[in-house]
């Protein structure tokens, strides 16, 4: 069974949340989906590499690099940088476009675990499915090391920033935050054990991976 599948990411609109390999997992289902793919933001992301970028706020232009090529990614340009920003086109219209839209829909400061703020995650109302991605390097370091927004995740969590972020902190964590459907427990090579263990304690179903070496783990 495919990553695609296990997670439930079908037709529409899939949201992906949370740190340690959201950038990662969207390329990895736009390579597995069949018809055509956007991949866009709800807040900011780097363009692809290898695949064709629109940044126009027209439609036609989209429709158009869908019709040369499967898969596009499609945002505006950031002013201050090279990051994409939210697109001027509605990611409805984007859904009305292409088979699949797969949107990051938070930042993470490239730390492996993040607890969300009051304003987070930006899901569009369109979304079908949100898929909440947890790095597994993140566990076993001391919270204020390893999480973004480390005071609100330990707040979650009834745990001090010195605390390690054990599976059963990291766990609490999401379980209280409940914003998605399906979870990943990604880097499950850098700790298949705690990997496991994160997993089996979320409430929402649980794939274990390392998307760096196209692995799934069996639990």
């Amino acid at each position: 069974m495919e990553l695609a599948e296990l997670l439930g990411a079908g037709r529409g609109v899939t949201s992906v949340i949370g740190s340690g390999g959201k950038t990662s997992l969207l390329a990895a289902l736009a390579r597995e989906l069949s018809g055509t793919v956007v991949l866009t933001t709800t807040t900011h992301i780097l363009p692809f590499a290898g695949v064709p970028l629109v940044t126009s706020a027209n439609a036609d232009d989209v429709r158009a690099a869908l019709a040369g090529s499967r898969v596009v990614c499609v945002g505006s340009q950031a002013e201050k940088n090279d990051k994409l920003v939210t697109p001027e086109l509605g990611i409805d219209v984007l859904a009305a476009l292409a088979d699949h839209v797969l949107v990051e829909a938070d930042g993470a400061r490239r730390l492996p675990l993040k607890a969300h703020a009051p304003w987070e995650p930006v899901v569009p109302a369109c979304s079908v499915r949100t898929v909440l991605v947890l790095g597994a390097s993140g566990l076993g370091r001391p919270v204020r090391e390893a999480v973004h927004r480390s005071e609100r995740f330990c707040e979650l969590a009834s745990c001090a920033p010195d605390d390690l972020a054990t599976p059963e902190l990291v766990a609490r964590a999401a379980n209280a935050e409940a914003l998605a459907d399906v979870a990943l427990v990604n880097q499950a090579d850098v700790a298949a054990g705690a990997a496991h263990e994160l997993a089996d304690l979320l409430d929402v179903p649980a794939v274990c991976a390392s998307l760096r070496d196209g692995v799934l783990l069996a639990r």
